[in-house]
């Protein structure tokens, strides 16, 4: 089985920033706006999970 990392559907977002979809295989999939403090989607296939591609450039993006 696959090791996963990264943060998992239904999981409070740490930062706000843009988050990439990583399948459960590697592959990459869409993009996401993540807001702190709200919850990740649900992933379009299941054992996916949401990485930081690109933090927002202002207070809210300095968690952790």
């Amino acid at each position: 089985m696959a090791k996963t990392s990264g943060f998992k559907p239904g999981e409070k977002i740490p930062a706000s920033a843009q988050y990439g979809t990583v399948g459960p295989r590697g592959g990459k999939g869409p993009e996401i706006t993540g807001v702190q403090g709200k919850k990740f989607p649900p992933a379009a296939i299941p054992g996916s999970t949401y990485k930081i591609v690109d933090r927002t450039k202002n207070d809210s993006g300095k968690g952790t």
